[in-house]
């Protein structure tokens, strides 16, 4: 692998790694697992009632990881879950303990997110999100790529 191109994978991985580890400690600051952390985080920013498979999909978590900590929090009075448009899905919301308990410890971190977001000048702040969004996809399609081939990687000299 070119050297340049090493380092600069080793310098984003490590900064990604620290950003998880962020969301971890502000998860474990406020008392939470990190499932549960982030239920609680989707469903206040969001402003809305999610289904399980929604929360999975905007979490990008397996359902057995949602719907243990979903359970949970319905246990403790957090959630409550409701009729959704068919009857194979429930909505689930906020109770008014959950709310409070959003509004006590979780807001915080969208808080901080968004300060440190305003923090960036706006032209930082767009090229940010495209750079990432950019990343993101172009990595996808090299995933993608792999899968299509058997998980081999591509020949770079076949490419030129």
């Amino acid at each position: 692998m070119n050297r340049v191109f090493d380092q600069a994978l080793m310098a984003y991985n490590k900064e990604t790694k620290k950003l998880d580890d962020l969301y971890r400690s502000a998860a474990k600051t406020c008392g939470m697992a990190e499932c549960a952390f982030w239920i609680l985080y989707t469903l206040r920013v969001e402003e809305k009632s999610f289904t399980q498979a929604e929360i999975c999909e905007f979490l990008v978590e397996p359902k057995q990881t949602v719907n243990s900590a979903l359970k949970k929090l319905v246990a403790e009075g957090y959630l409550a879950l409701s009729a959704g448009t068919d009857q194979r899905s429930k909505l689930v919301r906020l109770t008014p303990k959950g709310e409070q308990l959003a509004r006590e410890r979780v807001d915080r971190i969208p808080e901080a997110e968004a300060a440190a977001l305003r923090a960036m000048s706006p032209d930082d702040r767009a090229a940010f999100l495209r750079l990432t969004r950019q990343y993101r996809l172009l990595f996808e399609q090299q995933l993608r790529t792999l899968s299509s081939q058997g998980g081999t990687p591509p020949d770079p000299a076949a490419q030129q």
